[in-house]
């Protein structure tokens, strides 16, 4: 009789038990397992230095880790490969990512980290200057596979391989604007100054700003998670971007960096 009542008393507790065994352990996982945090070459952004990855989005990333005491094991890979990991793998943060409509129900968006602008550029002097993106089919565009550039120009109707030629470096659609096998080259205006810098050359003499992409990427780029990371460790990330903001290291970095 006394272990049948034992027995039912169990049964009762068993499933809040496990509920609370199960939020106690998400929490454990919230606050203290390591985060993947996975991005690409793309100057001043975030880019590989002395061994090191760096860039203003970068120290962004690490001050919200400071601020919220969870470890980061940082990777840079080609672009298309770390969209793909972060969506398919739980807590595997991506940086700097802009969030479209297509991306929208893909990621658990943190927060904007740092600023953007879109261009269409070409050579100096090529005297191409366009008023909407349409009269932009004509010629041919350099993009980086899955890179936000890209994906607008194909939801755009854009066909890669006719209209586009694609690369895994946005260096390689530098190279390729000065060997005139491409016309145009999509990219934001600070990592194409920055690029153009790093191969010797003066983006004031050497760039010309073609055409300003409406709409893309004007909000910022963001730091984002995968659907299958758990909300708490997103709402988590999500209060340390708030926090270095409001504490003015933010604002630090982009004096620093911009």
């Amino acid at each position: 009789m006394i272990f049948n009542l034992l027995l039912a008393a169990g049964r009762r507790t068993l499933p809040a038990l496990l509920v609370w065994g199960f939020a106690m352990g998400l929490n454990s996982v919230a606050l203290a397992e390591s985060i993947r945090v996975l991005t690409e070459e793309f100057p001043p952004y975030n880019f590989t230095q002395q061994n090191k990855i760096s860039g203003f989005s970068t120290e962004v990333v690490q001050a919200v880790l400071k601020e919220i005491k969870v470890e980061g094991d940082f990777q840079s890979m080609p672009w298309a490969r770390a969209y793909e990991t972060a969506q398919s793998r739980p807590n595997t943060l991506i940086y700097s990512i802009a969030r479209t409509a297509s991306r929208e129900k893909l990621f658990k968006w943190v927060g904007v980290i740092a600023p953007t602008d879109y261009f269409l550029f070409s050579l100096s002097g090529r005297d191409i200057n366009m008023a909407k993106l349409d009269e932009a089919r004509k010629y041919q565009i350099g993009t980086v596979n899955e890179d936000v550039g890209e994906q607008f120009l194909v939801a755009n109707g854009f066909v890669k391989g006719r209209d586009l030629q694609s690369s895994v470096k946005y260096e390689l659609n530098y190279e390729k604007l000065k060997l005139g096998r491409i016309d145009l080259w999509i990219m934001p205006e600070l990592t194409a100054y920055d690029l153009v810098r790093r191969a010797g050359d003066d983006p004031g003499k050497v760039l010309a700003k073609a055409f300003q992409v409406p709409g893309l990427g004007s909000e910022g780029y963001y730091m984002a998670f995968g659907l299958k990371t758990p909300d708490a460790i997103v709402d988590q990330f999500r209060a340390g971007l708030n926090r270095i903001k409001s504490n003015g290291t933010f604002d630090a970095l982009k004096t620093k960096w911009f």
